[in-house]
């Protein structure tokens, strides 16, 4: 069996367990696009795993998350692990956790929302149920059980 190695970084983030097919949604959450050209992305899809069978893992040179990006990830990824790397050592790991409430991740599916007119509302949800997740509107309480249409 051929072993692929990918180098390692020196700072950044590296984000493993996610859940097969899910890595370029990642992406899209971290918004790679906005990179200095210096900083290395490296992804693997589609990688063996005792965990979750199959999963993908992202690694970003240079960055750290933010909260909303860690909650974003949180949704579409609720096994993912996260772990900072810093002058090359792992200095945190730990896996996402979705907050009892989330805000500016999602936009309201309910066209009739406030936060669809233009408002200078934020949107927010709740978790209303965690597994499967399902998520409420707190201003018009619609139920969310499908995320990636909806990220912001």
């Amino acid at each position: 069996m051929r072993e692929l190695k990918v180098t390692p970084i020196k700072n950044g983030t590296v984000i493993d367990h996610i859940g097969n097919g899910l890595a370029l949604e990642v992406l899209r959450i971290l918004e790679v696009h906005e990179l200095d050209k210096d900083s290395t992305v490296s992804v693997a899809l589609h990688v063996r795993s005792s965990k979750l069978g199959w999963k993908d893992i992202v690694k970003v040179e240079n960055m750290e998350l933010s909260p909303r990006k860690v909650n974003a990830i949180a949704l579409i990824a609720p096994t993912a692990t996260i772990s900072i790397i810093r002058d090359s050592k792992v200095r945190e790991k730990r896996s996402v956790s979705l907050p009892d409430r989330i805000a500016g991740v999602l936009r309201c599916p309910n066209p009739n929302c406030i936060t669809n007119h233009g408002e200078p509302v934020e949107s927010e949800f709740d978790v209303y149920r965690r597994r499967p997740v399902t998520l409420r509107c707190i201003y018009c309480e619609r139920l969310v059980d499908e995320f990636l249409k909806l990220l912001r």
